[in-house]
């Protein structure tokens, strides 16, 4: 997915598998009901073993004392902690897409709370910027964008999380996770598993907010700002749960 197109992304329509070819065994099993199950269990599992610090920027408070929605934002290599500290705290929806494969991580989410909307962002992602934009409207609900994802490039953001701030006037939350110690695997996202009993930290930054009038280059320049944001946001994360200085915001 690249930067310029008709179409926009609107981030990460998880889920998504190559067209063509036979789903092979081994696949098939891991992706069967059964697994997933136990998947979500080993991650509650994990989640419940982890010590877990939070650091949120003041703004963030005030904007959810007044109960206004937001729009999260986060690297697809660290996402996989976040729907088990934050489905039930937190009214999230996320898009997943329509594949065997979305089916797959829609069940998955559901059981930690997080409520998904079912499309593509490759293919259509203007009525996925519409569904998206109408939860935010007309049920205050907050959305989780993966800005890099589902193919990468890694750590590059896309446009249409800015896009979906742009129409709804909800602002972009950065969010950073990090665990010590962890395993960093050998894929395009560079995804974090923590270690049991790791020390974690999850922190928010500062909200991104987009004008409702903004051009194609202010929305480029918001798009620049998210990136930069969450690169640095994702580092403190790191540094905190490493037992570093905490992050000023």
């Amino acid at each position: 997915m690249g930067r310029r197109g008709a179409e926009p992304p609107i981030g990460s329509s998880a889920g998504s598998s190559p067209r063509g070819g036979r789903r092979r065994p081994g696949r098939a099993l891991a992706t069967s009901r059964p697994a997933v199950a136990l998947g979500r269990g080993l991650v509650r599992g994990l989640g419940a073993s982890l010590r877990v610090r939070e650091f949120r920027a003041p703004a963030l408070d005030a904007l959810w004392r007044t109960g206004r929605p937001v729009i999260y934002v986060v690297w697809h290599g660290r996402i996989l902690m976040l729907p088990y500290l934050y489905g039930r705290r937190r009214r999230v929806h996320v898009l997943t897409s329509r594949s065997r494969d979305g089916e797959i991580l829609t069940r998955f989410v559901q059981g930690f709370g997080i409520r998904v909307v079912r499309g593509s962002s490759s293919r259509g992602g203007v009525r996925a910027l519409l569904a998206l934009s109408r939860l935010v409207r007309e049920e205050g609900a907050e959305i989780l964008v993966v800005p890099d994802g589902p193919r990468g490039p890694r750590h590059v953001a896309q446009a249409g999380a800015v896009l979906l701030a742009k129409v709804t006037g909800a602002p972009l939350v950065p969010v950073g996770f990090g665990a010590t110690p962890s395993t960093v695997l050998r894929s395009w996202d560079a995804f974090l598993v923590p270690h049991p009993f790791a020390r974690a930290a999850v922190v928010f930054g500062n909200p991104i907010a987009v004008p409702p009038d903004a051009d194609r280059d202010l929305v480029e320049s918001k798009r620049r700002d998210l990136e930069a944001a969450l690169l640095w946001i994702t580092a403190a994360a790191d540094r905190a749960a490493g037992g570093g200085d905490v992050p000023a915001l």
